[in-house]
């Protein structure tokens, strides 16, 4: 028979994905995820060519934009930071105009760029990584090595490590979170045309 929902198996279907959305809202507002802000509808890449970090965190997690679509993302989390030759782009399409490249540069001198309570959400990471004191597989609601607020949601995996160094890291990102952030030898240029960090 056409044209009528059987409401019984609606339900059955609909309330664990009603249950998902709103447990994820709950958490957004409670601030466990790391919607700290509503990111952008474009993702941006982050090369270095050290990042050397005390207080590690690492865990999954969820950022937002304004349209509200919930997007998965890997959260580095870390308290001290100093990286050297660290390198940021991102593509604009723009109508009429075509690709924009905006980049920025720092850190490629004696002095490196330094962070503190520096926040990474990412979908893609790679480079050559070493930790010191590593617990793998710690449930995400209790890792206390990171900056404070730096923890996911219970039952979830995540690591932690007292030190860790990464060597040419490549990173693509939806948002970077830090309490305070020194950028050496700060340079940025626009150019038309898709030029990005690696």
């Amino acid at each position: 028979m056409t044209g009528r929902v059987r409401w019984r198996k609606f339900a059955v279907l609909a309330v664990p994905g009603f249950a998902a959305t709103a447990a994820l809202a709950i958490a957004l507002a409670d601030g466990a995820l790391a919607a700290s802000f509503a990111v952008s509808g474009q993702e941006f890449k982050v090369s270095a060519g050290n990042l050397d970090g005390d207080g590690f965190a690492q865990y999954g997690s969820i950022d937002t934009n304004v349209r509200g679509q919930l997007l998965p993302v890997a959260v580095t989390a870390v308290k001290k930071a100093e990286i050297k030759d660290l390198c940021q782009s991102v593509v604009t399409h723009l109508p009429l105009i075509g690709d924009i490249s905006l980049n920025l540069h720092a850190g490629r001198g004696k002095d490196p760029v330094k962070a503190s309570d520096l926040f990474l959400d990412a979908t893609q990471l790679s480079g050559n990584a070493e930790f010191k004191n590593i617990e793998i597989g710690r449930d995400a609601s209790t890792v206390d090595k990171g900056p404070k607020g730096a923890q996911g949601l219970q039952d979830l995996f995540a690591q932690q490590a007292d030190h860790v160094k990464i060597n040419d890291m490549r990173q693509v990102a939806w948002a970077t979170n830090a309490g305070t952030f020194t950028l050496s030898g700060l340079s940025m240029s626009i150019a038309k045309g898709k030029q990005e960090c690696f």
